[in-house]
């Protein structure tokens, strides 16, 4: 058990914006800079954005240098495939909950099904997404 929890400790998903003329580059920088756990980068669009979002998971055992430009530390709910950060979740909790933070609030995760979500200052910030490439660095 303690070599599992050793494991999730290590293994951070990562979410790296960029643009499609930049994507190639993004993705070999990416490829060359961490190793990446399963070999798998998803590559998410997203209406409310011009960005790609590439999402990846590393093992920061591994991580020779800080995370690249215009990255981001992220959380999964997997049954919803809800991406966020801890910020955004916490303006989220605030905001269904009449203003106040509570720990063990029950956020209805199938409400922000095939979402990310951020912080836009002190602002929540929605991004529906959907698959626009999978790439797999191990084939």
């Amino acid at each position: 058990m303690e070599q599992l929890n050793e494991f999730f400790d290590l293994n951070k998903l990562f979410l790296t914006f960029t643009s499609v003329s930049e994507l190639d580059e993004t993705l070999t920088i990416i490829n060359r800079r961490y190793s990446i756990l399963f070999g798998k980068v998803f590559v998410l669009e997203s209406p409310q954005s011009t960005e790609l979002m590439c999402t990846y998971n590393i093992d920061t055992g591994n991580m020779v240098d800080s995370p690249m430009p215009d990255t981001i530390l992220l959380h999964r709910k997997k049954e919803s495939n809800t991406l966020y950060t801890i910020n955004a979740l916490n303006i989220l909790i605030k905001s269904l909950n009449g203003g106040r933070m509570d720990n063990n609030f029950i956020v209805n995760w199938q409400e922000y099904k095939n979402s990310v979500l951020l912080t836009n200052g002190p602002d929540l910030r929605k991004l529906d997404t959907s698959i626009y490439k999978i790439i797999d660095f191990t084939k």
